[in-house]
């Protein structure tokens, strides 16, 4: 598949390295981004979080929405 934003841009050589966890369109290595966010599980009524960081794939417009503040 190729990433959504080089077409866009009207460029066809770049294959999608994986698909955006917010928006669901590929996107390639220079339009992704990897967010580490940590995860939580609940165990009965608390909730426990890992201490491994977890990966996220996103593309570059949804990660500029998500830390606009």
């Amino acid at each position: 598949m190729k990433c959504y934003d080089c077409t866009q841009e009207g460029r066809d050589d770049t294959l999608g390295i994986g698909v955006c966890a917010r928006c669901g369109l590929f996107t390639c290595q220079d339009h992704a981004q990897i967010v580490r966010e940590s995860v939580q599980q609940h165990s009965g009524l608390a909730r426990t979080t890992s201490r491994l960081l977890a990966r996220r794939v996103v593309c570059t417009t949804c990660r500029a929405a998500e830390t606009v503040g």
